[in-house]
C-alpha cells in the first residue's frame, strides 16, 4: 500500500512516503482527490491504516522511514496527504525536513496546495541560502486561476522548483516561467474524471520549451489512469529537472 513508503505506480517518482495522511479539499483541483476517495473506503474498519478516513493524522512512527531505505530514490512526500496543511504543527513540519537533509542520497518532491506556507516556512528555515538540492519544492495548481502558487513558488528559496499542473481542468494561460526547474502536466482519473482538452496540455508544454523548462507530461487520465495513455502528439515527454 502507497501509505507504507513503497514502489508506486506515479510515474515522475520512485516512491512515496507518508508522515501525514488526510487532507481538506482547498480548491476546485481537489474535487475529485483520489486520495480521499481511496481512504474513505476503509472508514471504520478495525485496525486499518484508514480506520479514520481521510481525516488529517500525523504519522510520527513514519518520520525516520526514508533512512531506512538505503537505496537512493525518488521520493513523493505526502501522496495522501500535504504537508503544509495548515493544521500540521511547524514542529511536526521540522521533523520532516530535519530527516530529508540527513537522508541526502535521496531526492524529496514535496508537493503542495499551500504555496504561500510552504514559501514562508522555508524561507524562515533556509534564511541565507536555498533549501539543498535533493529537496525539491513544488505547488500543485490546475488552471489559471492558481497562478499565484506559482509566484509563491518562485519566491521559496530553493535550488529546485517545480509546478504539478494536475488534475489540468482548464487553460493556464500566460504564465511567467523564470525561476522553474520542471512542470508536469497531467489530466485527472477516477469516476467523473473532467476531460483535459489537448489545447491546454500544448499550451503548457509549449511555454515550457519557450522558456527552456524541462516538460513531464504524466497521463491523459479518464476513468483509469492508464486509460488514455501518456503520449501528446504522438510522443511520451519524461523530460526532468537537469
Amino acid at each position: 500500500m502507497e501509505i507504507m513508503g513503497a514502489n508506486t505506480t506515479i510515474e515522475w517518482t520512485d516512491a512515496t512516503w507518508n508522515p501525514v495522511t488526510g487532507c481538506t479539499k482547498i480548491s476546485a483541483g481537489c474535487d475529485n482527490c483520489y486520495a480521499a476517495r481511496f481512504s474513505e473506503r476503509f472508514r471504520g474498519v478495525p485496525g486499518h491504516p484508514f480506520e479514520n478516513g481521510f481525516d488529517l493524522q500525523l504519522r510520527p512512527q513514519r518520520v525516520e522511514q526514508p533512512l531506512r531505505w538505503r537505496q537512493p530514490k525518488m521520493i513523493f512526500v505526502n501522496s495522501m496527504s500535504d504537508l503544509f496543511h495548515k493544521e500540521i504543527p511547524y514542529a511536526f513540519i521540522d521533523r520532516v525536513f530535519d530527516t530529508m537533509e540527513r537522508a541526502d542520497w535521496h531526492t524529496f518532491q514535496v508537493l503542495t496546495k499551500r504555496s504561500s506556507r510552504l514559501r514562508n516556512y522555508v524561507n524562515a528555515r533556509y534564511q541565507n541560502a536555498s533549501a539543498p538540492a535533493h529537496i525539491w519544492l513544488g505547488a500543485s495548481m490546475e488552471d489559471g486561476t492558481k497562478r499565484s502558487r506559482a509566484r509563491h513558488i518562485q519566491e521559496t528559496n530553493a535550488a529546485v522548483r517545480f509546478l504539478s499542473v494536475e488534475p489540468l481542468i482548464g487553460p493556464i494561460g500566460e504564465i511567467d516561467l523564470s525561476g522553474i526547474h520542471w512542470v508536469i502536466v497531467g489530466g485527472e482519473s477516477g469516476p467523473g474524471a473532467r476531460p483535459m482538452l489537448i489545447e491546454w496540455a500544448r499550451d503548457v508544454r509549449d511555454r515550457c520549451k519557450a522558456a527552456g523548462v524541462p516538460f513531464f507530461f504524466k497521463q491523459w487520465g479518464g476513468l483509469r489512469p492508464k486509460s488514455g495513455g501518456r503520449r501528446l502528439d504522438r510522443r511520451e515527454w519524461n523530460q526532468l529537472p537537469k
